[in-house]
């Protein structure tokens, strides 16, 4: 059999089946859970501040972090705000607006829950999708972007490898 039978074959592999298969096993969406929480370098009176604000003409809902509650930590205002922060957000549209606090807080992919306080994450909140959940992550100035960007680039990687392993087919194809 001639080789210049397999080279339709070996195309239709690369360029049909297998974009098709990853496709399909991937579901096409990319989740990143979300939560936000307190700076680690906030000040606690900045912190005390944003947690009474959140807590208070903010409605968020504080009852687990009140004395009693399964997230209640008086010797720990990070946890504490934290918990207020997220409810806050989870809230009011999961935007980076929802998550400032007066730069004490910052959105995270690293989940705060502890013990028996469980943080709801927007994952949660938004059924699964990732519509609302954009913006950085990070506790710091120096941040990384979940936007879309990381999708675009995987979607040209994938057809400059395929591309690449068939005008290799070809040329060992083509020499014999």
């Amino acid at each position: 059999m001639s080789h210049n039978l397999f080279i339709p074959l070996i195309v239709y592999l690369i360029f049909v089946s297998l974009p098709r298969a990853m496709a399909q096993q991937s579901g096409g969406t990319v989740v990143t859970e979300l939560w936000c929480v307190a700076k680690n370098n906030a000040e606690d009176a900045a912190l005390q501040g944003a947690l009474d604000w959140a807590c208070g003409p903010g409605g968020a809902d504080c009852s687990r972090i009140q004395q009693g509650g399964p997230c209640y930590d008086p010797s720990d205002i990070q946890k504490t705000a934290s918990y207020a922060f997220n409810d806050y957000y989870l809230k009011h549209g999961l935007t980076d607006d929802a998550c400032s606090f007066s730069n004490t807080a910052a959105l995270t992919s690293l989940n705060p829950s502890h013990g028996d306080c469980k943080f709801p994450s927007s994952k949660t909140v938004n059924n699964a999708s990732i519509s609302g959940s954009t913006g950085t992550v990070g506790m710091g100035p120096d941040t990384a972007d979940l936007s879309a960007s990381h999708r675009i680039a995987h979607s040209w990687l994938r057809p400059l490898i395929v591309a690449h392993l068939f005008l290799v087919v070809v040329r060992i194809f083509s020499e014999n």
